[in-house]
């Protein structure tokens, strides 16, 4: 016995007392201040705020008579809040344990109620013989200066729940939607390190070394916060305003540059609702129903009905037809065994494809796919002219957005029609089988219809049909598109042919106001067509607002201040009502902006989108006695400047270039503009 206390006392002394000292260091983290996030002239969009929060010590709380509980129900009652809610957070996370709880150290204060009145906070810290262990401080949080504007776009922060990126307490918060996940690393800065050292009961006893941490980055936006106001009270007026209506989205780009001006969903949410943990109620009414928390502009699919008469136009063109030719516009054309109807039956006379677009004939377009269909049939290797085409103007796949969950939308064919086939096949023949009794005895038709649909996808679901032509050449069947997507082949019609990959985010800019990178919409590609096809389809959308199937809509608008040119769709669905979409750019003559309007249940394209679109040029421009949300029409050139906290300093155009010597962002323009007016 006195040799094994002499070899632990003297031999490995030394190994045993340096243990002892390390098991009695903890580490702290120390959190950084998350940077901004702004508009294109400096205005916040997010920013943090100071708000009192409270805080528990577990180790003084440990040591009370029943671990402190009493002191708990107290501060609970003092605050005005469920003891349930202060107790679940004062709890340390585990494998049992789970939200509400700290998934942090032990050894550091443990915020239980944030948001609290500054009087009551200093009523519960004056009185340390009621509440032992418990603190307050005021502490950043994050603050939406617009509410819920542009809440899709921003997305939240949520905590992390597992340790890892240099923060070992696991408590930091993180980006899960929106700018605030892309660009989290930017944002969320570096935290500072705290070790303390502690006794055997855990009471810290002095800090051994400190370690501050470094703020986030302000993240400057290309979105101009007036304009993203005038497209989500528009939208929001347009979706209540149409019977049955529920979902919608819009979207405005900078034609020339690929930069997102305003983008939005409805519904939305207000993101403050993020703000010190969601309760599961709210998050329940966030996933659930319309699902308010889905960013539709990127995420929302459907088909695109008319607007997609510009990829059909394109592909006609490419394979002979000219545009200038004559043309019968009939009332419904036969493919097959089936009758394909104008819209609402009605013929037209012959017309070009100038005149085709404007009315937004449909049967022209159905003899097209038509013959194209009947070509490749006899071919050993179908062209499927009007799919490659289309995905030229880059549908089919994603944009490149820089924000998450990006849907890459629908260009079928007949490797997609076989690969659903066999995916669906047993399900569809067991409904053919089976019919819709109990819709039977509601709507026999409809049961009858389906039942047909089934039998025939059971047989010959494989087949890439004539009808699969005719419906993609004008955008319906299983054609599904975004409404970025659609955005961004307008915008590359607008620019003269360049197809860009839109991005919200134009620089990062440190604390001190050094722009650590910019951020450019890189050129994805070409479209496939020449200056005079072009400028022949962009002068037939120039007459749609005027004289074709939205001149209802844009009735009494003021062409001599703003030429706005577009095309309406109106996407129908069997039981349903249509899917209104209205897509734009102006000036007509040299376009700069596109704006997307799209509409679920909302009706035609000329009831819901087309009103809604015009709204949104007229807060932009200023017309009919309203503000200009932006004078002229024209972004920002120059990025805003920040002073060296990254507090919005917005300057006048051409400012932030011709500053010398001032914490300010200096020489960042947007980058290479595409091409204007008619060149290739």
């Amino acid at each position: 016995m006195f040799g094994r206390l002499w070899q632990v006392q003297v031999l490995d002394g030394g190994r045993y007392a340096r243990a002892a000292v390390e098991d009695h260091v903890r580490q702290i983290t120390v959190p950084a201040v998350r940077g901004r996030i702004v508009d294109d002239r400096g205005r916040p969009l997010v920013r943090n705020r100071t708000a009192m929060v409270v805080s528990v010590d577990l180790i003084q709380l440990g040591r009370l008579p029943g671990r402190g509980r009493d002191v708990l129900r107290r501060l609970a009652s003092a605050l005005g809040r469920p003891y349930g809610e202060i107790a679940g957070r004062a709890r340390l996370c585990s494998p049992t344990v789970g939200r509400p709880c700290w998934p942090g150290s032990p050894y550091q204060p443990v915020p239980v109620a944030d948001g609290v009145e500054e009087r009551v906070a200093l009523q519960i810290v004056e009185r340390p013989e009621v509440f032992p262990g418990v603190t307050a401080e005021a502490r950043p949080v994050r603050e939406y200066p617009g509410g819920p504007l542009a809440a899709h776009v921003l997305g939240y922060l949520a905590p992390d729940d597992v340790s890892g990126g240099g923060d070992p307490s696991g408590t930091r918060l993180v980006g899960r939607d929106g700018l605030e996940a892309t660009y989290d690393a930017d944002l969320r800065g570096t935290p500072g390190r705290r070790e303390v050292v502690v006794d055997s009961a855990g009471q810290v006893l002095r800090v051994a070394r400190e370690q501050p941490p470094r703020a986030g980055a302000t993240l400057v936006t290309s979105i101009d916060a007036k304009v993203q106001e005038v497209v989500e009270k528009a939208l929001a007026k347009a979706v209540r305003r149409a019977p049955g209506a529920s979902t919608g989205a819009a979207v405005v780009l900078d034609a020339r540059t690929g930069r997102v001006v305003a983008m939005a969903g409805y519904p939305s949410y207000d993101p403050r609702v993020w703000t010190g943990g969601i309760s599961p109620a709210d998050y329940r009414r966030l996933t659930s129903g319309d699902r308010p928390l889905v960013p539709r502009a990127i995420q929302g699919q459907w088909p695109p009905a008319s607007t997609w008469k510009i990829t059909s136009t394109v592909a006609a063109v490419k394979a002979g037809k000219d545009p200038r030719g004559g043309y019968d516009c009939s009332g419904s054309y036969r493919v097959g065994d089936r009758s394909f109807r104008n819209f609402g039956g009605i013929g037209h006379g012959t017309m070009d494809l100038r005149r085709a677009l404007v009315v937004s004939c449909d049967t022209i377009y159905y003899r097209f796919a038509h013959e194209m269909w009947r070509k490749d049939q006899k071919a050993k290797n179908p062209a499927d002219p009007m799919q490659k085409t289309a995905r030229a103007f880059g549908f089919g796949r994603r944009t490149g957005v820089d924000l998450p969950g990006e849907a890459a939308g629908r260009v079928p064919d007949r490797a997609w029609k076989r690969a659903y086939w066999e995916s669906t096949r047993e399900a569809a023949c067991a409904e053919a089988r089976r019919g819709h009794p109990e819709l039977a005895r509601r709507d026999p038709a409809r049961a009858r219809y389906l039942t047909a649909v089934a039998a025939e996808s059971c047989t010959h679901g494989y087949l890439w049909t004539a009808g699969d032509a005719a419906n993609f050449s004008i955008g319906q069947g299983d054609v599904l598109v975004t409404p970025l997507q659609l955005a961004r082949a307008y915008a590359a019609l607008a620019n003269g042919g360049t197809l860009f990959g839109p991005r919200v985010a134009r620089a990062v800019v440190a604390a001190d106001g050094r722009v650590l990178r910019e951020i450019t919409p890189p050129a994805e590609g070409r479209l496939p067509v020449g200056k005079k096809t072009l400028k022949y389809i962009r002068d037939a959308l120039a007459e749609v607002p005027r004289s074709g199937t939205a001149a209802a809509a844009f009735a009494g608008f003021p062409w001599e201040r703003v030429a706005v040119a577009g095309k309406t769709g109106t996407a129908e669905s069997f039981g349903a009502r249509d899917t209104s979409w209205f897509a734009s750019y102006a000036p007509a003559g040299r376009p700069r902006l596109v704006t997307v309007v799209v509409i679920g249940n909302g009706g035609t394209g000329a009831d819901a989108a087309a009103p809604a679109v015009r709204e949104i040029w007229e807060g932009i421009y200023g017309l009919g006695g309203r503000e200009a949300a932006l004078p002229g029409g024209v972004p920002a050139d120059d990025l805003p400047r920040l002073d060296a906290a990254g507090a919005e300093a917005p300057a006048a155009r051409g400012e932030a270039r011709a500053a010398r010597g001032e914490t300010a962002v200096k020489g960042a323009g947007p980058g290479k503009a595409a091409p204007e007016g008619d060149s290739e």
